[in-house]
């Protein structure tokens, strides 16, 4: 069973008071908020509940509101996929970021403010993780050096999307194809092997498969196949109830 949405075992106490007080609430603590989610990603901790509070404090003061904790929130919500986390925050921004002027999220238009621009370009790599195109996602985060400025601040952002990717993967497969998985994670060689073992403790067999094999992941209550049998509980009255109206005459 999981943490309740509102909990993180990581948590400071100030932290932890303000958020169950009315202080969430106040313009003051958001300089708190903001130190908070800087140490977030320089720890590798994450705080949803916390960060929606400093986005609804945004909201509510928009003249408080900073480029790069906003940018850093919804960073960080990535390296939690597939929870939705990341829709979670973009429903507190402001319609003028979610709308810009350019029409596509992957063209931004030279008119788009820099948040804007960022917040377009992070919803790209938030769709391509939806859909499942993990191939994609590393093409595009190597395809702009934006990319490499958004994500710069996040202590380990690539080896947690790869964890992520690798439960992912664990919760709906068996086995997969190396050449492929190598895509999906871009790892290869011995760093491949190295984090298929090690960290994943998944195998690999080379007696299958095509080039370099099939990595083999072990069965969990999510990748397991299990037959569904259904029955109904009907007892001979009901059928007798059934029958003996189809007899009676309409009235």
């Amino acid at each position: 069973m999981g943490i309740a949405f509102h909990l993180a075992p990581d948590r400071p106490e100030h932290i932890d008071a303000i958020l169950n007080g009315l202080d969430r609430y106040n313009p003051e603590t958001t300089t708190v908020f903001q130190d908070y989610v800087t140490q977030q990603c320089e720890d590798r901790t994450y705080d949803c509940y916390a960060n929606l509070a400093l986005l609804k404090l945004y909201q509510f003061n928009p003249h408080l509101t900073r480029d790069e904790p906003t940018t850093n929130i919804l960073v960080k919500a990535l390296t939690v996929f597939p929870s939705p986390d990341f829709s979670l925050c973009l429903h507190l921004l402001p319609s003028h970021i979610l709308h810009p002027a350019s029409t596509s999220s992957s063209l931004p238009a030279a008119g788009d403010a820099p948040l804007s621009e960022a917040v377009q370009k992070l919803s790209t790599l938030n769709d391509l993780l939806s859909q499942a195109n993990y191939k994609g996602f590393w093409n595009t985060l190597d395809s702009d050096d934006l990319y490499a400025d958004l994500i710069a601040d996040v202590s380990g952002f690539e080896e947690l999307m790869r964890v992520r990717i690798a439960v992912t993967v664990g919760q709906s497969c068996r086995e997969v194809e190396r050449s492929v998985l190598e895509r999906w994670l871009q790892l290869h060689g011995q760093d491949f092997e190295r984090f298929i073992i090690d960290i994943c403790g998944w195998g690999i067999d080379e007696s299958i498969g095509g080039r370099g094999g099939v990595v083999v992941i072990p069965i969990n209550k999510e990748n397991e196949a299990k037959g569904t049998v259904v029955r109904e509980n009907v007892k001979f009255d009901q059928f007798a109830r059934i029958v003996k109206r189809a007899y009676e005459q309409p009235a």
